[in-house]
């Protein structure tokens, strides 16, 4: 049987994928660290993404302050969500086994490179625990994460990593590259993070369309679900992060903050992790899109209705 357009397309997609990849292949010590050691003196997460600037009583040092805190779980979180995506591009790359060998090859590559990237928030988290007091605590454990995740259906866990590789790549563009009060080190390292993640959002949506062409219209509406479910677990992981993160910033920050202000800070982490990590990519266009093209009014509906909770305005299209 020919090809489809729509085939031949895809196959050139991957192939396209694999060609880059293997054009801006980096290391992290030739690339990335090449010796060097984060700057205390400056910000690690931009304002735009910490939001500090909402939390007045604040001085300037206390801000940066929490940019290192928030910035310090930022590299936590994609450390721990690279653990389950890179098992799944694993377990996704079977099914072009015999098939696409540059399928196969863009979703090894894949892999390869989220692994790398594990390896890398690790070395990050190290550097920046030598220059923290300590007391620090990131909670949610990724094997366990990684578990519930992949617990659920394919077509949900494709949902979810879509979603975040495209946040990724936006809160590049729009707030760490643009901010030129962060430390170097830092900044660089989510430089070369969002190079390959830029390939990588494009496999997810190959590989999302391909898992939503298998199912029936009661397997999708059960995707919905599960991703709805997922959404939960995600910002229960962020409502304990944020509370952690908080209780380490007061009892790290050089003052005793009133029972008012601890409140303020606590719920103002949480509304900065409620962004980082749910509303900036449900609210990204190019996942709208996405998503638009694999679930109906009602399904959008209901996401929509799950998310309302969470964000202080509603997914819209």
């Amino acid at each position: 049987m020919a090809q489809t357009v729509a085939q031949h397309s895809d196959v050139s997609r991957y192939a396209r994928s694999v060609d880059i990849s293997k054009r801006v292949r980096w290391e992290i010590d030739r690339d990335v660290i090449r010796g060097r050691e984060l700057d205390f003196s400056k910000k690690f997460l931009p304002d735009g993404l910490s939001r500090v600037r909402d939390l007045a009583f604040l001085s300037a040092e206390q801000r940066r302050l929490a940019s290192q805190v928030q910035g310090r779980t930022y590299a936590n979180m994609f450390g721990l969500v690279e653990r389950f995506i890179s098992v799944k591009m694993l377990e996704l790359s079977r099914d072009h086994g015999l098939g696409d060998q540059a399928a196969l090859e863009a979703l090894v590559r894949f892999t390869d490179e989220e692994l790398k990237h594990q390896e890398l928030f690790r070395r990050l988290e190290a550097m920046t625990a030598a220059g923290m007091a300590p007391g620090y605590t990131f909670a949610p454990h990724p094997n366990d994460v990684a578990g519930v995740v992949l617990g659920r259906s394919t077509w949900a866990v494709l949902a979810l990593t879509c979603h975040i590789e495209l946040f990724t790549l936006a809160h590049y563009r729009q707030a760490i590259e643009p901010d030129p009060d962060l430390s170097e080190l830092w900044k660089e390292v989510f430089l070369y993070h969002w190079i390959e993640e830029s390939q990588h959002a494009i496999l997810d949506e190959l590989e999302w369309a391909r898992e939503d062409a298998k199912l029936t219209a009661e397997q999708r509406d059960a995707g919905v679900a599960d991703l709805i479910e997922l959404v939960g677990a995600v910002d229960g992981i962020l409502q304990v992060q944020a509370a952690a993160d908080s209780e380490y910033f007061v009892a790290v920050c050089g003052r005793d903050l009133t029972r008012g202000e601890a409140d303020a800070l606590r719920a103002g982490f949480l509304r900065a992790y409620r962004w980082q990590y749910i509303g900036s990519g449900v609210s990204d266009e190019r996942f709208l899109d996405v998503l638009g093209g694999l679930v109906d009014e009602g399904q959008l509906a209901r996401i929509q209705a799950a998310l309302e909770p969470l964000l202080a305005s509603p997914v819209a299209r």
